[in-house]
């Protein structure tokens, strides 16, 4: 029986990249970070001066460009565009906003799910983003909703900016998660949801260990259920 594929969904800044990489690590499964695609697609997009709202501009984009996402020794995953790593450019806060628009688009979010679907069929795999567990792999095994307050989302992208030595507002950073928590519940194709039959996992107030503890139990469970083995 082939292994499990587990879909992680959620609101912007719950963790969802950091869990899923993790939870990958401790299965010996392989990590896809589908957000990383389409925030690489508005990379791209604001390099070639492409109009956020011209479709048929951002469907040929996605046909043209090469997106990868390489595993790193000892863990941890770099993203590279067309040949060059984009791993911090494509998480400013500038490419936030513009990933929210460019997500919304549906000729690159069909172009997006079939190349996820491609990578994550044959199972082994844990994939984040906003519509894996509700359209790219409905059949998922597992499936996680993870979340957190707005406030408590806002608060951890300020702190990782900080870190990188981004000057930004506490408040402005949690209104700019606001604004795109609204524009991916709203958007008319593949809103971000929560699967009926996910697990919803809150980690405000947990640390990472506390979350991941809880993820990994799920996914054993679900194995021991399907008589995989351990």
């Amino acid at each position: 029986m082939k292994e499990l594929i587990v879909a992680i969904d959620g609101p912007s800044g719950a963790g969802k990249s950091t869990l899923s990489r993790l939870l990958a690590e401790r299965l010996g499964y392989i990590h896809i970070d589908t957000g990383a695609m389409y925030r690489s697609v508005a990379l791209a997009a604001h390099r070639q001066g492409i109009d956020l709202d011209d479709a048929a501009a951002l469907g040929a984009l996605c046909r043209r460009i090469r997106i990868e996402l390489r595993p790193v020794p000892g863990g941890g995953l770099r993203v590279w565009l067309d040949g060059g790593d984009v791993s911090e450019a494509i998480r400013t806060p500038e490419n936030s906003l513009r990933t929210s628009r460019v997500s919304a688009c549906p000729a690159v979010r069909e172009a997006l799910v079939e190349m996820q679907r491609r990578l994550g069929e044959a199972g082994g795999v844990v994939l984040e983003g906003r519509d894996i567990g509700s359209v790219v792999f409905p059949q998922a095994e597992v499936k996680f909703f993870l979340t957190a307050s707005a406030r408590e989302r806002g608060r951890r992208r300020w702190l990782e900016l900080r870190e990188k030595g981004v000057a930004v507002e506490l408040a402005q950073t949690i209104a700019e998660v606001e604004d795109r928590d609204r524009a991916d519940s709203q958007r008319s194709h593949s809103p971000l949801v929560r699967p009926a039959d996910a697990v919803e996992v809150d980690s405000s107030g947990l640390d990472i260990d506390q979350v991941l503890a809880r993820m990994e139990g799920v996914v054993r469970d679900r194995r021991r259920e399907l008589g995989l083995p351990e």
